[in-house]
């Protein structure tokens, strides 16, 4: 018992192939058998019949088997068995390995919209259907980004995974970008494209504001003691609490207006509100 091909390779709703060929002493009606080989053994072909998923799309001539229009579940292993009782050799065998190839699909991007100068940034594209699987590349404005060569090149670019990653940004690298799957199988696949843009840290707003804010915190703490100290608040009050929740509220500010200075403002400042309850709970609960 032989094949012509050990690993038949189809395309994706393309007929695959699966080839026996055996050679009998005596026995001129020995029984064939085809099996798929997985986490069980199951029977494609037995007792003259297809079995199972194959029942209506499988022919056979001799002991070769062709399947129809294949897909992703059809891939594996396969066993041909041929028994002749009446021979000196009265069982043989062969294997054949069936790979489905299938076209790059578009590819899914992840790309920021927006990064700070300095910073490391990453772009990820990935196909997870294509087989084999997908090798990626990169775009610019519609250019295509070349794979560095220099060890001090300031971004890698992984074919394999499909990672862009900058090491340190900078103002140079804004634009659009997207990404682009491909395979020897068909047609490469790209992704929408998305800007990107990388802005520089507004380092004098954001000393400035926490300056003027430690300024407040300041002459809040010191008009708050004296006004205690000459009895303008009863004696319930507690000049501690008070001045813990000025510093709370203030802090607050000073990060909200630190976020809207950075490059990425909506996600900082929707991170900070969202941690709203916790900052009050951390504080409050020092000011009781």
């Amino acid at each position: 018992v032989s094949t012509t091909s050990y690993k038949v390779e189809a395309r994706e709703f393309t007929d695959a192939v699966l080839s026996c060929m055996f050679r009998t002493e005596r026995d001129q009606n020995p029984r064939i058998e085809w099996k798929k080989k997985g986490k069980d053994v199951s029977f494609m072909y037995y007792d003259g019949h297809f079995r199972g998923p194959f029942e209506d799309r499988a022919t056979i001539e001799g002991a070769t088997v062709t399947l129809k229009k294949v897909t992703q579940e059809d891939a594996g292993e396969y066993r041909c068995e041929i028994s002749a009782p009446l021979d000196s050799v009265s069982l043989g065998e062969t294997n054949v390995t069936l790979i489905v190839l299938v076209p790059p699909h578009t590819p899914s991007c992840e790309i920021p919209s927006s990064a700070v100068t300095g910073s490391v940034v990453q772009l990820r594209c990935r196909d997870q259907q294509s087989i084999p699987p997908a090798t990626y590349s990169w775009f610019k404005n519609n250019q295509p980004i070349s794979v560095p060569r220099q060890a001090n090149a300031t971004y890698l670019i992984d074919m394999q995974t499909g990672i862009l990653e900058f090491k340190s940004v900078a103002k140079e690298d804004t634009g659009r970008y997207s990404c682009q799957a491909s395979n020897r199988v068909g047609p490469a696949k790209m992704c929408e494209g998305k800007h990107m843009a990388i802005e520089d840290v507004n380092i004098t707003a954001v000393v400035a504001t926490v300056v003027v804010v430690c300024l407040v915190i300041v002459v809040c703490g010191c008009g708050g003691l004296f006004l205690h100290r000459n009895g303008f608040f009863s004696r319930k009050f507690h000049f501690r609490s008070f001045v813990c929740r000025v510093f709370f509220f203030l802090t607050l500010i000073t990060i909200l207006s630190s976020c809207m200075n950075s490059a990425s403002v909506n996600g900082d400042i929707v991170f900070i509100l969202s941690k709203k309850t916790d900052f009050h709970s951390f504080f409050f609960a020092r000011c009781s």
